[in-house]
């Protein structure tokens, strides 16, 4: 089984649009946000969210009704309360706009998101993950898994029990918001943890796992795929969002990371009989959604020329 075309999706950048400008990642430095403050910041987050807005509405005309929205639309959002910034009245309304259109949004906080963490990683990680959560309230969106805010545990600290039971205890700091939205996913490193190391905070606190193929194939513990599947598969109360990659080593290029995505979609789904929603992990984003979609897409002169250097570059070795 293949998933439908309402339940594709892809993460944060639209080439398309990133061709005409249109972004959510304007961003600055720390050095910036301290001489130009809370004004500048404001500035390019009411940008950010506007484009945002755009971005949801070309998915929305091309058949998307999932996206993953960057973490990144707020510069600095760990330095102050979105509600002080001074372009907040308009922020506000474009978030609500961006919460009535019909299209299932996600996100996915960065890795510095611990929430096993100690002393200061987990003072930030819950600043972090806050944010995320009021983001969505903003939208008007309901908590739930709907609008997964996905993480991963983090590092092992040496005890993969232990930790899975500090991530669990930590859970309980979350405001309800965010505890009703929190996924977590399986790594791609033999080190780190499969889906069945997973189920055990399933278990204990109700959160949901995240099956990512891709980092199943590279740490699959002593499950097959499909076992892994429907493993996460039964800890959703809503339908699963799972993410979805090839292998850029296998596909693209020999010498690339193990663990880097491909440009583009290769192989076929398998969904072992369920629905679920796929957020696909391909470099090429839309672009490659599209083409595996069997259309054929109009690709921006700046991603011809990309495609032209990685092409030059490949056929040096």
């Amino acid at each position: 089984m293949t998933p439908t075309l309402l339940n594709m999706g892809y993460a944060c950048i639209n080439l398309t649009l990133q061709a005409r400008q249109i972004t959510t990642n304007r961003g600055m430095i720390k050095k910036t946000f301290v001489q130009k403050g809370l004004a500048y910041a404001s500035e390019l987050a009411l940008k950010n969210v506007q484009d945002l807005l755009a971005i949801v509405d070309w998915n929305i005309e091309h058949g998307f009704r999932l996206f993953r929205i960057s973490s990144d639309l707020f510069p600095w959002a760990s330095e102050y309360r979105i509600a002080d910034l001074p372009d907040f009245t308009e922020i506000r309304a474009t978030l609500e706009e961006i919460g009535r259109r019909p299209i299932r949004l996600t996100t996915h906080p960065g890795p510095f998101n611990q929430l096993a963490g100690q002393g200061s990683v987990l003072a930030n990680t819950l600043k972090d993950l806050e944010y995320q959560s009021e983001m969505f309230d903003l939208m008007g969106l309901k908590p739930s898994h709907w609008n997964k805010i996905n993480i991963h545990v983090g590092g092992t600290y040496g005890d993969k029990t232990a930790t899975l039971a500090r991530f669990a205890q930590n859970f309980s700091l979350l405001s309800a918001n965010l505890r009703a939205r929190l996924t977590v996913e399986n790594d791609d490193r033999t080190s780190l943890y499969t889906v069945a190391d997973l189920v055990p905070i399933y278990e204990a606190i109700g959160i949901p796992v995240v099956f990512d193929y891709f980092h199943h194939s590279l740490n699959p513990g002593y499950q097959t795929e499909e076992e892994a599947f429907l493993t996460a598969y039964a800890t959703w109360d809503v339908r699963p969002v799972f993410h979805y990659s090839d292998s850029r080593q296998d596909r693209e290029d020999s010498h690339a990371r193990r663990e880097a995505h491909a440009d583009w979609l290769y192989s076929p789904v398998h969904t072992y009989g369920k629905e679920v929603d796929i957020v696909f992990e391909s470099k090429m984003k839309e672009l490659a959604v599209l083409r595996l979609r069997g259309e054929d897409p109009d690709l921006p002169p700046a991603i011809q020329k990309l495609m032209q250097q990685q092409n030059d570059e490949l056929s040096t070795f």
